[in-house]
């Protein structure tokens, strides 16, 4: 049940974010839950490799500042989505980037005020 809800609170965020950001376009709500469950299989398959790899590369940096890593991988999975979903599109690096941040407030918010236990 929780991973459902986490889903369907991620989609929210998707839509929200493609009403609010130029560039970062999704077909409707179900091309947002579409896009919220690629991007979710792609974060647990790659996210963790993505961090890794810019951890090590930048020496050590990348895991003590690792909002900033996340960021990233967050806008390199979500680039990675768009070219595998016709449910999502994503203008340039730079959307994807601010896409992410967007994302991921609107996600924290919505999980913290629905009461989504984080893991």
């Amino acid at each position: 049940m929780h991973l459902i809800l986490t889903w369907f609170l991620l989609s929210v965020a998707v839509w929200l974010t493609a009403a609010i950001l130029p560039g970062f376009k999704v077909t409707g709500f179900w091309g947002a839950i579409k896009a919220a469950a690629v991007f979710g299989t792609l974060n647990w398959l790659l996210g963790w490799f993505f961090f890794a790899v810019l951890s090590i590369v930048t020496l050590g940096i990348g895991y003590v500042l690792a909002f900033i890593t996340h960021w990233i991988v967050m806008a390199i999975i979500l680039k990675i989505a768009d070219k595998l979903s016709s449910s999502i599109e994503i203008k340039d690096f730079r959307t994807a980037l601010l896409g992410a941040l967007i994302m991921t407030g609107i996600d924290s918010l919505i999980q913290h005020f629905a009461g989504v236990p984080h893991w």
